[in-house]
């Protein structure tokens, strides 16, 4: 591993390293860390998200003297990790790899090096070498060489320029929209809809899921006013002001059907009309409006503006969002969805070649997406999101004789997330959402028919009683972080740290373990975690690095039931298992097959789950006949009554979206309450839903802040 030379300052989160004065500070304040721990921080921070072997820092730090490595680097990292509240057992910032070395898994502020750009790396040095050999060779080519070693020359000039020109950066931020709308609201299978502008009006989809509507607002900021249209829009997707059109998805009648007919919107009014018969599920225009990029399942396509002469662009491991034309209309780059979270920003020219990720994987930021090019083609502006956190992020693309010049750097922090970043067309101001998520844990009160405070209305969501109903356990909104307390909200006690993401928990029978799945951090599997209800460190249930899904307890506690989540392997038909947690051996439930969100009755007779086709069928399945009965359709977060009478159940996808409950009995399905967002003028977070002790449906009210802001910024 070579040597960089380190930026002076480098910031993560709300740290800030000064490399040169040898300060470590939080917030402003100094904090104490000097000497050999600084020094191993320091290195770390040279390269963000590579490894750091045990045999490198030596070199670096102890190159001529005999010194007891080991215990002096576990000492360092133990003092850094101290100074930043991070642990070992669950790493926000510094990753131990047994045997080989340490990695900063924190995206920072920082210069990437020219390693991280394998496309281009060598291009110049090659084209130096390669005139050398031929001075060496033939005077014949002099007059060549020399010209083509004075282009490198300047091209390098150029570079050295382009880093001494200084990062762009934030210098005012103005609030454009005040509608209290949410605006980044989107099924796990999509990214969010981006904002779009004609020049003097921003274009964006707003509402709750289900009830999402184009919305329009002038540039300078105004009210938010609905943009009237013929037909059902699902997502926008362009604004072209030469032309005064929107391009559009419209809707289907199937509100999980990705793919729908991309469709022109006249602007300021006119009739609709299909882009050919193309279906999509994201495209945009190409900067001249000649050209379509829309993505189709696993792939990423070109075509006439008409929807003529449609050919393939690309094959892609995942779902593409967010295509993105350079202005010279030689590349597209785009957003490859990863079900684990780990979303990475992909690009291929024009032609269909040069496939690649636009950072070296061994290097790249965690969880890219959403990017825009600046309309001079200098930058490139994308989201970057981290924990719970989501924050603007710029690539300058140098362009000119050097061909490409790349340095990363962060341009927003703060309280705010900022998503969906639009440049403005004068290339002085930055469009973006910022979102402040939150939520209030409210209960439904049948004997007066409202949604009430629950918890003191905490911010959390996947609550799950013990037995005896003494303790509680939550997951935090939207830290992503396990709690457990006693009911009444005494007790309270952190039992986990980002960067896991819990999901679910559920308590042992006995009240003594909590049971959840968790993901260890972005692009980790999804697995299976016991913990003690007095805390400790998370135990996984089963080894190996394949995806499961949420648990259930048996009502004895030897076994837990989980259906792996079908959308992290579609490779296979998911199917309800049976961990013995005396042996740790997972068999299959017969009568499974299709299913997953397992859920054990409390008589420990049946099993109920969800199937895993477009119907989302609510399942019975009996444990002693392997019989499995249907018993309502577009289903989600079955919970079985104290009981075990009846099993409740939401229907978030329905037209009629609300709170069920079937009597296992003799399968009457009744509807508690509505969950419209029309009616009840606010929506839940993430379709959950779950039961308190007395069977009341639990929901977590969004309260959330999404609203649109003009960034001023200096882009040198």
């Amino acid at each position: 591993m070579e040597e960089t030379n380190s930026p002076r300052l480098i910031r993560f989160g709300t740290f800030e390293v000064d490399v040169r004065s040898q300060e470590l500070r939080r917030s402003g304040v100094r904090l104490k860390l000097t000497g050999q721990p600084f020094q191993v921080l320091s290195i770390l921070l040279e390269y963000p998200g590579q490894v750091v072997t045990r045999e490198e820092l030596q070199k670096r730090l102890w190159p001529d003297t005999f010194v007891d490595v080991d215990h002096n680097l576990n000492t360092a990292i133990n003092k850094i990790r101290e100074a930043l509240c991070d642990s070992a057992e669950n790493p926000r910032y510094i990753e131990t790899l047994p045997r080989r070395g340490y990695r900063f898994i924190v995206p920072a502020n920082i210069s990437l090096p020219a390693a991280a750009w394998p496309e281009y790396e060598g291009t110049l040095s090659e084209g130096i070498h390669s005139q050398h050999r031929r001075l060496r060779s033939n005077s014949r080519f002099l007059y060549a060489a020399v010209a083509t070693t004075l282009l490198a020359a300047t091209a390098f000039f150029g570079y050295v320029y382009l880093r001494h020109l200084g990062p762009p950066k934030i210098e005012r931020y103005i609030q454009v929209t005040r509608d209290s709308q949410a605006k980044t609201s989107s099924y796990a299978i999509e990214l969010l809809s981006p904002l779009v502008s004609d020049g003097s009006q921003l274009y964006f989809m707003a509402g709750p899921l289900g009830n999402k509507r184009l919305m329009q607002v002038s540039t300078a900021g105004g009210e938010t006013a609905p943009f009237t249209a013929p037909l059902g829009i699902r997502r926008i997707v362009a604004a072209a002001a030469d032309k005064h059109e929107l391009l559009v998805l419209a809707s289907s009648n199937d509100p999980l059907q990705l793919e729908t007919p991309l469709t022109v919107l006249p602007l300021p009014a006119g009739a609709p009309h299909r882009v050919g018969d193309i279906l999509a599920h994201d495209a945009s225009w190409s900067a001249d409006g000649t050209q379509i990029a829309y993505a189709n399942g696993h792939e990423l396509y070109v075509a006439k503006s008409d929807g003529t002469d449609s050919r393939k662009l690309a094959a892609l491991p995942s779902s593409a969002w967010w295509p993105r034309w350079s202005p010279d209309g030689k590349v597209v780059r785009f957003t490859v969805l990863d079900e684990l979270g780990a979303n990475s920003l992909w690009e291929v020219s024009s032609d269909g070649n040069r496939l690649h990720r636009l950072f070296a994987e061994e290097a790249e930021p965690l969880s890219q997406c959403c990017g825009s090019w600046t309309a001079d083609g200098r930058y490139f502006v994308f989201a970057l999101k981290f924990y719970s956190e989501g924050q603007l992020w710029a690539v300058r693309d140098g362009g000119g004789l050097l061909g490409k010049a790349h340095e990363l750097t962060r341009l927003s922090s703060g309280l705010m997330s900022l998503f969906a970043p639009l440049p403005s067309n004068n290339g002085k101001r930055l469009f973006a959402i910022a979102t402040q998520p939150r939520g209030q844990l409210v209960r439904y009160d049948a004997r007066i028919g409202e949604f009430l405070p629950f918890l003191s209305a905490i911010s959390a969501q996947d609550v799950d009683f013990s037995p005896d109903a003494q303790w509680v356990t939550y997951v935090s909104f939207p830290e992503g972080t396990l709690w457990r307390s006693k009911s009444d909200g005494s007790e309270r006690l952190q039992l986990t740290l980002p960067p896991m993401g819990v999901s679910l928990p559920r308590w042992s029978p006995d009240g003594k373990r909590i049971a959840f799945v968790a993901q260890a951090s972005a692009g980790k599997p999804f697995k299976i975690y016991l913990i003690a209800r007095e805390g400790g460190i998370p135990e996984q249930a089963i080894a190996g690095d394949t995806n499961q899904g949420e648990p259930s307890w048996s009502p004895d506690g030897h076994s837990i039931a989980f259906g792996i989540w079908y959308w992290l392997n579609r490779t296979s038909t998911p199917q309800v298992n049976l961990l013995d947690l005396r042996t740790r051996q997972v068999t299959t439930l017969q009568g499974s097959q299709g299913s997953f969100a397992a859920r054990w009755s409390p008589d420990g007779r049946y099993i109920a789950a969800l199937t895993s086709d477009a119907s989302q069928n609510l399942v019975l399945i009996d444990l002693e006949t392997h019989k499995r009965t249907e018993l309502f359709d577009r289903a989600a977060y079955p919970n079985w009554s104290r009981d075990g009478r009846y099993i409740y159940f939401a229907r978030p996808y329905s037209d009629d979206p609300g709170l069920y409950r079937v009597r296992v009995s003799d399968r009457s399905v009744e509807k508690i309450t509505t969950l419209d967002p029309r009616v009840l003028s606010w929506a839940i977070v993430n379709k959950w839903t779950g039961l308190a002790p007395d069977d009341s449906p639990l929901v977590l009210r969004d309260t959330s802040v999404e609203e649109v802001y003009a960034l001023d910024w200096e882009a040198p």
